[in-house]
């Protein structure tokens, strides 16, 4: 498969996202070309803000290794990962931090983006991971006005769009 289409299996993770009131990011880790993790954020189910799409991926790989018997280091530095929106600095960092081999993204996160657009955590390691974005962005993009459109009924007070 090529990077388009496994966005295209993303960007139905993002869309089951949306339809539970979620943040609508969908996320693939690709090993060996095939999916050994796939999440969307469920920061509002959980009420956790640290459990976003690659950090719930990143968990599902850890599993995979231990039932697999594998070196979870090795894995991970032949995992590509597919995210529909560009990851954030904290998720970024972990993943740098993984020294996974690429990074495959949607659109751009001009609020939080870790590879770009807000922050360039490649700055801070030196770990080499090829970055590729852009990839199907309008569809993600609309996933993300949809979203935006609503009211996060789990947002705090300050935060929450008023009516």
């Amino acid at each position: 498969m090529n990077a388009v289409a496994w966005m295209d299996i993303a960007l139905k993770k993002a869309e089951a996202s949306l339809k539970v009131g979620e943040v609508p990011v969908g996320c693939l880790f690709i090993y060996n070309n095939e999916i050994i993790a796939e999440s969307n954020n469920t920061v509002n189910e959980t009420c956790n803000a640290t459990r976003h799409a690659e950090m719930n991926c990143i968990d599902q790989v850890l599993v995979f290794c231990k039932e697999k018997c594998l070196d979870y280091k090795e894995v991970f530095s032949n995992i590509d990962v597919v995210v529909t929106v560009e990851p954030c600095i904290m998720c970024t960092s972990a993943l740098y931090q993984l020294r996974v081999r690429s990074i495959i993204y949607g659109c751009r996160n001009d609020r939080f983006g870790g590879c770009i657009s807000v922050f360039k955590v490649s700055n801070v390691y030196d770990t080499k991971i090829t970055i590729l974005g852009n990839i199907k962005s309008e569809e993600a993009i609309n996933l993300l006005k949809n979203f935006y459109e609503g009211t996060n009924p789990n947002a705090p007070e300050s935060k929450a769009k008023k009516s």
